[in-house]
This record gives C-alpha cells, sequence and structure tokens, in this order.
C-alpha cells in the first residue's frame, strides 16, 4: 500500500457502508485499523456499527450520523483512558452488521420424516417451505455467530438454520396429531405455531424469526399411488362399477402396452372381473343372516290316480292294468272336433259339444 493510502488510513474522515450484497456483516477497511477522533461515522436505516477494540465490543451504533468523540463513544473512551486532544487516531476493528429482513430462505427435509398417523399407521413424510430472518441484536449475534470474519452472508448460516426448523417442526407435527389427510387444512396454524416455537431459538442466537411458511407436506409416492387407487374407488361408488372400471383401466393398459396383445387384455379383465366377485361375496356374506337348522323335506306331491272303469281302484299313471281286478287301463280318447281330453263314459264333447 502506498504512501497516500497510509496517511489516508490514519486520518479517516468518514466511515460508511453501502450494502449491495447478500452479507450480513462486513467489516469495514481501514489501514493498520487506526481511526481519526472526530471522524464522521454513517449508519443507514437497517444497518448497525460495531466498535472493537482489542476482541472487546466497545460500541454499537444504530441507524444515524456521528461524529465520533468521548461523549458518542463512553466505552471505547474508558477503554482507551485519553492522554490526548480528542482528534487522535484511535484503533478499532469496525463492524457494519446488515439489521434488514433475508427473505425467501428455504427450508426443507433432507431426508423423509417418520411419523404415526391415524388412519395410515406409520408414514414417511417430507416437507418445504420458506422463511424469513433479520438480525435483532448485533452484538449478540457477533458473539454467537459470525466472530471476527471479515464478512458474512446468509448462506453461511443457512444450513444451521433448516436443521434447527426441520427438527422444531418435525416434533410440532407430531404433538399435534393432525391426520395426514387433513395437514393441508392447518398449514397457516402450523406456520404460526412453529414460528412462536422456533423462536426463542433464533432470538438465543441474536436473531428473529419474522416469517415462517410451509409450502407443502407430502408423502413416498407410493403411498400416494394407494391413496389415488383408493379415491378412485369411492369415486367408482358400488362394487359392479369398480369392476367395471378395473376392466376399462385394462383395457387402456393393454392399449398402451400392443406387445401384450389380447392375452394381456384377457388376463386384466379377469383379474378385474375376480376382485370384484371377490369383493361382492365377502360383503354379501357379511350382510347375510346365519343359516337355519334345514327343515324335514317336504313330502312329495300326491301322483295323479285315475279311477278303474269296473271297481274303481285309483290306478298310477305306470300302471296299465288294474292291481285289482285286471282290468285293462281305459284308452284315453280325444274330440274328433276339437282334440279336447273325453273322460271314459262320455258321450259328448265337454268343450265343444260333438257326440263321442
Amino acid at each position: 500500500m502506498g504512501l497516500f493510502s497510509f496517511i489516508r488510513g490514519q486520518f479517516i474522515e468518514v466511515i460508511e457502508w453501502t450494502d449491495n450484497t447478500n452479507e450480513i456483516v462486513h467489516q469495514f477497511p481501514v489501514y493498520d485499523k487506526a481511526i481519526k477522533m472526530g471522524a464522521q461515522l454513517t449508519v443507514r436505516e437497517s444497518q448497525a456499527a460495531i466498535f472493537l477494540n482489542e476482541g472487546q465490543i466497545a460500541d454499537v451504533f444504530g441507524p444515524g450520523r456521528y461524529i465520533l468523540s468521548t461523549e458518542n463513544m463512553p466505552v471505547l473512551t474508558a477503554l482507551k483512558s485519553w492522554k490526548y486532544a480528542f482528534n487522535s487516531p484511535f484503533k478499532a476493528d469496525v463492524y457494519f452488521v446488515n439489521t434488514r429482513n433475508f427473505t425467501d430462505q428455504k427450508w426443507g427435509t433432507t431426508n423423509p420424516i417418520m411419523m404415526r398417523d391415524p388412519e395410515f399407521g406409520a408414514i414417511r413424510m417430507r416437507g418445504f417451505g420458506s422463511y424469513a430472518f433479520r438480525v435483532q441484536d448485533p452484538a449478540l449475534f457477533l458473539k454467537e455467530i459470525f466472530g471476527t470474519q471479515s464478512s458474512f452472508t446468509a448462506d453461511q448460516i443457512g444450513g444451521y438454520l433448516k436443521s434447527v426448523i426441520v427438527s422444531g417442526l418435525t416434533d410440532l407435527i407430531g404433538e399435534a396429531k393432525i391426520p395426514i389427510m387433513d395437514i393441508a387444512l392447518h398449514y397457516d396454524e402450523l406456520s404460526s405455531a412453529a414460528q412462536a416455537k422456533l423462536e426463542p431459538i433464533f432470538n438465543g442466537m441474536g436473531l428473529s424469526l419474522s416469517g415462517f411458511f410451509i409450502e407443502n407436506i407430502s408423502l413416498p409416492e407410493e403411498v400416494e399411488k394407494m391413496i389415488d387407487r383408493k379415491s378412485s374407488m369411492n369415486i367408482a361408488g358400488n362394487l359392479d362399477q369398480y369392476m367395471k372400471f378395473q376392466a376399462a383401466e385394462s383395457i387402456r393398459e393393454a392399449a398402451n402396452n400392443p406387445d401384450g396383445g389380447l392375452a394381456g387384455t384377457g388376463a386384466g379383465l379377469g383379474a378385474g372381473m375376480a376382485m370384484g366377485q371377490m369383493f361382492s361375496q365377502a360383503m354379501n356374506s357379511a350382510s347375510v343372516p346365519a343359516p337355519q337348522a334345514p327343515s324335514s323335506p317336504a313330502a312329495p306331491a300326491a301322483e295323479a290316480m285315475t279311477p278303474c272303469s269296473s271297481c274303481g281302484h285309483g290306478l298310477k299313471p305306470n300302471e296299465k292294468f288294474c292291481p285289482e281286478c285286471g282290468t285293462p287301463r281305459p284308452e284315453k280318447k280325444f274330440c274328433s272336433e276339437c282334440g279336447g281330453a273325453l273322460e271314459p263314459g262320455m258321450k259328448f264333447c265337454p268343450s265343444c259339444g260333438t257326440k263321442a
């Protein structure tokens, strides 16, 4: 560094930082850390300036314009015990801290989280969303997080904050015991509860969690397919329609798979129909009452008997002679006009009146 820079560093007049990066902390470059007493300090809105003397926090300045003097720097003045005029140079580290909101910070589960759901049992879920934070206590943030680094960005703390958020949210959802099918209805409530739960942890680092949002909580792909299948069955309405739905699905899959041919289509149809019949039988067996003890078989109906023309004994249909008197069974006669049956001894047809 040249002589001019050395002289300028020894008698620097204006200390300020124009933020055009994503930095949270920026160390002001001062040659040999020498600052002239009486120099101007400009701290903009959403900024704070921290002066360190030999690694110890001396003074913290909020937004405004300051003339560095013993009146404005009481802590550093006490530490230095000035023996010279007020315009004598002093040495200190100067850090500017960005106190604006850092928005659109992303959080998400790196690995699925095991949860117990009242409907599906043990499940694995994922979640992601966004959050916003800001530096609330610059001095505490220096002590706990960034130390004496020359610069510090949001990315350097993002991984740690994401772990804190996922841990706290997992514990919150587990305690809430909300069914996974209803959890989308509670995104706002869970976001507010998570922000309140995590705020003390952020405050302990000198930060404030100014916003927290849950964008989505999802299940593994195979579980989502099972839910889709169940929804399809509910839409089908009954087992007969479900069987038809299965058959239609099989036809569609066969059309999308020409190599399967008719054999694949038949197998799909058979599987769908068998599944429907199995469900139908199961439901019918549940609704049918218990079987009753079998009753004694009813006596067979009496066979039609024809009286013998001689003795009047009843003749069975297969008997050609009377077992009592041996008279032949009378031959059946029919009316020559209308074809109606004529009983023995009839002289006229009872249907048309024609002489027998």
